[in-house]
């Protein structure tokens, strides 16, 4: 199988690849108009990549591609509609950069606090001054509100707490019994976390009801002169409003992520966040971590592997969870040749479509059991019909699903 990686990806992870009997196409700097014709000429089976871009142009120049990997958490640069119309399956590798991000949070909040990146830039200037710098409030017994405890919001709890701090967080999946095994404080509602918190720090991952999620009435409830992280997507934060907060309410703020973003990983960049006084940037290194990488890689990976020998997409965000199948038919047969042939072509001569099938096979390889969900509901005399049609059907049962 071949196997198209257009970013960076660590050669011994290549390697591994290679070992599965994959061949590896290997090229980290295609993006684009370079990466569509890549597509069309090489026709991979597999498509890995990192930040990079994947349009739907480029899913449907390619007719072999039946598995695209985004070596990262996210999965918004991946036309992922495109590749469910097209039967690609599309998979992330979640949660192996959480402890990255974590970390650059946390250091943005300290940054903040003590205003890191000015004293460097004084001390290169050749200017000393004690007298200005000596003003940080400090974080111990300060309160972080963390928006999102998914794995990089929980990863960000016992670093609050080795500091000293109270955290309190909100989250849609949180409840007051979570909170409390987390040993965190439960808010019910986004603004209870505004309204409490010395440093808000944003955990959200972006679909399309978190676009712009935090915007100016979070904003408004913020106490003056609170800092404000994000980590997370540039979409889930109304980036006027920061800029109105930073301008009215003294909001100090921490971003990683920005709009507008260079598709490369140097050039030119102008935004009206990055040259705020409030404001401290970072060039969406988050989860740019050799261990993280690595990581992400070893994940990728394994997606392969699985896929390889069992057909299985580990972490596959476009698989429909619950099909529309009216019912579900039991076929408990011998595991012979064409005895499921049989029963799909009496299924397609009804004209009612399979939605999902699977066949277990028991041990010892002579029995089988298919479970095959259908859009449709079969009279008993067709049941019956296809218990006759093969010697080699023991029964046959059908449950109705709705």
């Amino acid at each position: 199988m071949n196997i198209l990686i257009a970013d960076n990806f660590p050669k011994e992870d290549i390697t591994e690849l290679e070992r599965l009997g994959c061949t590896v196409l290997y090229n980290q700097n295609l993006k684009g108009q370079a990466l569509l014709e890549e597509l069309k000429r090489t026709r991979p089976e597999i498509l890995i990549v990192r930040s990079t871009e994947v349009s739907g142009e480029m899913i449907s120049a390619n007719p072999k591609l039946n598995l695209i990997i985004r070596a990262g958490a996210g999965f918004n640069t991946i036309d992922v509609k495109t590749a469910s119309e097209r039967s690609v399956y599309v998979a992330n590798c979640p949660g192996k950069n959480s402890i990255a991000v974590a970390e650059l949070a946390f250091g943005l909040i300290i940054a903040l606090d003590r205003r890191i990146p000015e004293n460097v830039m004084e001390l290169r200037r050749g200017k000393w001054n004690k007298k200005e710098f000596s003003k940080a409030e400090g974080l111990f017994g300060k309160t972080l509100g963390i928006i999102g405890v998914g794995r990089i919001g929980r990863e960000l709890i016992p670093r609050a707490k080795a500091f000293g701090m109270k955290v309190i967080a909100w989250s849609r999946s949180l409840t007051p019994q979570k909170a409390e095994e987390l040993d965190i404080g439960y808010c019910a509602s986004p603004l209870d976390v505004a309204l409490q918190a010395d440093i808000v720090s944003v955990h959200l991952a972006l679909t399309p009801e978190t676009k712009n999620f935090i915007g100016w009435d979070f904003f408004k409830h913020m106490k003056e002169g609170a800092s404000f992280i994000n980590t997370a997507r540039a979409e889930v934060v109304d980036e006027e409003a920061l800029l109105r907060a930073m301008n009215e309410k003294g909001i100090k703020a921490g971003v990683d992520v920005f709009s507008g973003e260079p598709a490369e990983k140097e050039g030119a960049f102008e935004h009206p966040l990055s040259c705020h006084p409030n404001l401290y940037g970072t060039h969406h290194i988050g989860a740019s971590t050799e261990q993280a990488q690595r990581a992400v890689a070893d994940e990728a990976v394994r997606i392969v592997r699985e896929y390889l020998t069992t057909g299985h997409v580990p972490n596959c965000v476009n698989r429909m969870e619950h099909p529309p199948a009216r019912s579900m038919i039991s076929v408990h047969h011998k595991n012979r040749v064409g005895v499921l042939a049989g029963v799909l072509d009496i299924i397609r001569d009804l004209g009612i479509n399979v939605e999902t099938m699977e066949n277990v096979i028991f041990e010892g390889g002579e029995g089988a059991c298919a479970r095959i969900q259908i859009d449709g509901v079969l009279p008993e005399e067709e049941l019956e019909r296809i218990r006759l049609s093969n010697e080699n059907i023991l029964a046959v049962s059908q449950v109705e699903l709705r």
